[in-house]
């Protein structure tokens, strides 16, 4: 592979973690022995466009779209958050938020009020809601919410927009308001978890399908060991990282096409 690059920018929550992802994927890529470069790619620079460069030597994908095929890519590994409920796996959920101050006490009081997604091949922002409401439509009621805002792009977005009052209730990702609500907490002492989803695979580190075999294993190998080197353990602490399970297989999240296939079968295709 020649001049690849590197990225974290799905869980880069503010510049010293993306700093602290940088020097981590720095000694993994050393070790692997695979000089990639990072590149630094803030919003609302589209994610589609990062995925589908051929140099993608090892980014941060949701998901749904690596399911969907969006991009061609071949998984690495996927990260294990420091949570109680990823109990040492590859996993999150999406955080159902809403104001500290709303009097709302279960996800139904919510109906009726004003909600969001980010886009519509996030899993976090988007299929885990919708999956996680289809429980609770009726053909009596079809509709759950007054007013649904789409293509909020990004978890910041959900988090201002129920924040500053825009929407009533939406959907994050729950990894990321780990990183938030520590490295800048003034953002969150406003919202508080109504409810959260069912546990999903997170996302994952990709290459372009252009890297090398090789390459990849031993990028794999690289990450799957970073968690007992010694430099580790100051990142895992700034990033609330466990350490990293391979992913060799698209399959791997074949249960997020399942979320959306019963969605669409439902009729529900978007959050409503």
């Amino acid at each position: 592979m020649i001049a690849g690059i590197m990225n974290a920018r799905m869980y880069a929550v503010t510049p010293e973690v993306e700093a602290g992802w940088q020097t981590l994927l720095s000694h993994i890529t050393a070790e692997a022995g695979v000089p990639l470069t990072y590149l630094p790619y803030p919003a609302p620079q589209p994610l589609e466009d990062l995925w589908s460069r051929r140099d993608l030597g090892c980014a941060l994908m949701c998901g749904f779209p690596i399911a969907l095929q969006h991009a061609p890519v071949i998984p690495i590994a996927a990260p294990i958050p420091r949570a109680s409920w990823a109990a040492g796996l590859p996993v999150y959920r999406s955080d159902l938020i809403v104001r500290r101050d709303a009097s709302y006490q279960t996800l139904a009081d919510t109906f009726g009020a004003r909600a969001g997604w980010t886009v519509q091949h996030s899993q976090s922002g988007f299929n885990a809601f919708r999956h996680h409401l289809l429980d609770y439509r009726t053909l009596e009621r079809p509709t759950l919410y007054a007013q649904m805002t789409g293509n909020l792009v990004t978890a910041r977005n959900i988090l201002d927009s129920v924040r500053e009052g825009r929407i009533d209730i939406g959907p994050l990702d729950a990894y990321w308001h780990l990183l938030i609500a520590r490295h800048a907490p003034q953002l969150t002492t406003g919202i508080r978890v109504l409810t959260s989803t069912e546990l999903a695979p997170i996302p994952a580190f990709v290459a372009s399908s252009a890297t090398s075999a090789g390459e990849v294993a031993r990028l794999r190998a690289a990450f799957t060991s970073a968690a007992s080197r010694p430099w580790f353990a100051p990142l895992g602490e700034l990033l609330l990282l466990d350490g990293f399970a391979g992913v060799t297989e698209k399959a791997h999240f074949a249960m997020l096409l399942e979320w959306d296939q019963a969605a669409k079968a439902a009729g529900y295709d978007l959050p409503a």
